[in-house]
């Protein structure tokens, strides 16, 4: 909930409500007395499980006086702020905080910190419990309407995370040229329908159309600006270990964070192992070249970690680590229900069926003829994917890639790189 400076004044005027709280900074010295940060952390997080707000430092809530916060302190404010929301609740909160001056007697503007918090995706729990904001008050939230809160949310995953609304979008986030691959050639629906139908889009608790999670994925340009996990942390290491830094020794070859829609993200990646693996060559009989890595294995590895990711973990991101011997890919969310790693090549479970579904309508771009694959969509809905990656991996290096859970929250797969190739006369 954004205001103009003039709506904010009235705002204040008006006094504290269900989107709205004042609270004054007090000091002791050189420390801040007043808000403590647990009390910080319950109202902010308050605001996220209901329907968002405002909260502004340097206003007395009860006779609404504008008392600011003396410059030096401004910086104070704002760590304590985002300590709150960093350390004191869970999954975390990343609100907006903002300065901004208001006006007192005679004309004389005081600063204050304003900090606006959107609706969440998650519940999120505070020091006092689970709150949500009630009129002016925060309350905890009665057990059967926090058991429908988790529904809502997702997080009891009996609704499907990738058909989320996402609170903070609007349909305009979503690109036109971007969902409209998906489009029959002939549509006869107004937009908001057709992107319902293609799972991109859903009406909110308000009745409101938002994007889905899919659809921030599948067809916004940054998915990060609501899904800030959405991204895939590439680096390439010099060696077979990471070596700490500090160490005189130059341990990084290459580090990219690698966003965008999900196929960009997909097409990058594969693009960064390119780059970075070495590749052998024999010319005894004319030049052959010998790749560390299979890049239609490495290509299938990257869509199967971006469709079937846990995308409802806050904090956790896809990473790829490229060592002089290995690939490591790391991808939020254990495996779904009853699956082991032994069992992936054999049976078929999709954890997010809606971007399943989008990926296996989405082309391959025609300048992507580097990466061998005979499919023409990214994926192929058949289970062939394992397969795939486990066949072509061993053909090249002689060992077969490894599947396994870490913690129940993480799955990392390890595809060996292959050996040296000894050139021949």
């Amino acid at each position: 909930m954004r205001a103009s400076r003039s709506e904010l004044i009235e705002k204040i005027r008006s006094g504290e409500d269900s989107f709205l709280e004042l609270k004054e900074v007090r000091f002791a010295g050189s420390k801040i007395r007043g808000p403590e940060q647990n009390e910080l952390a319950d109202g902010l997080a308050a605001f996220a499980n209901a329907h968002g707000g405002v909260l502004i430092l340097g206003v007395h809530d009860k006779t609404r006086e504008i008392t600011g916060i003396p410059l030096e302190r401004l910086d104070a404010v704002g760590t304590l702020t985002r300590q709150a929301c960093k350390d004191c609740i869970k999954p975390p909160l990343a609100p907006i905080i903002e300065r901004l001056t208001l006006p007192v007697a005679d004309g004389i503007e005081q600063p204050v910190v304003w900090v606006v918090v959107e609706r969440s995706l998650f519940v999120h729990l505070s020091p006092g419990g689970y709150l949500h904001r009630v009129g002016s008050s925060k309350r905890p939230i009665a057990p059967d309407y926090l058991a429908r809160l988790f529904q809502q949310r997702s997080q009891s995953r009996l609704i499907r995370f990738d058909e989320t609304p996402a609170p903070q979008a609007r349909l305009d986030t979503l690109q036109e040229t971007l969902w409209q691959r998906f489009a029959p050639r002939q549509p006869q629906d107004r937009s908001e329908t057709l992107l319902s139908k293609l799972g991109m889009a859903a009406q909110d608790e308000e009745g409101v159309w938002r994007p889905t999670v899919s659809g921030i994925l599948m067809a916004s340009n940054d998915p990060r600006r609501y899904l800030p996990n959405a991204f895939i942390q590439a680096v390439a290491y010099r060696g077979k270990t990471v070596t700490p830094e500090g160490s005189g020794y130059l341990y990084q070859l290459d580090a990219k964070d690698i966003s965008g829609p999900l196929e960009t993200q997909v097409i990058e990646t594969c693009r960064f192992v390119s780059r970075n693996m070495k590749v052998a060559a024999m010319k005894s009989m004319g030049r052959r070249d010998f790749p560390q890595y299979d890049l239609v294995a490495v290509f299938e590895a990257v869509v199967n970690a971006v469709a079937h990711r846990d995308y409802s973990i806050h904090g956790a991101k896809i990473r790829l680590r490229l060592f002089a011997d290995r690939l490591e890919l790391y991808s939020p969310g254990g495996l779904p229900n009853t699956l082991e790693p032994e069992s992936l090549p054999y049976r078929q479970m999709a954890r997010n069926e809606t971007l399943t579904s989008l990926l296996a309508r989405c082309p391959i771009p025609a300048d992507v003829d580097w990466i061998e694959t005979t499919r023409t969509t990214f994926m192929d809905r058949r289970g062939e994917g394992v397969p795939i990656i486990l066949a072509r991996s061993e053909a090249l290096s002689g060992r077969l890639p490894e599947y396994r859970v870490i913690d129940q929250s993480e799955l990392l797969l390890t595809i060996y790189a292959a050996g040296e190739v000894v050139e021949t006369e």
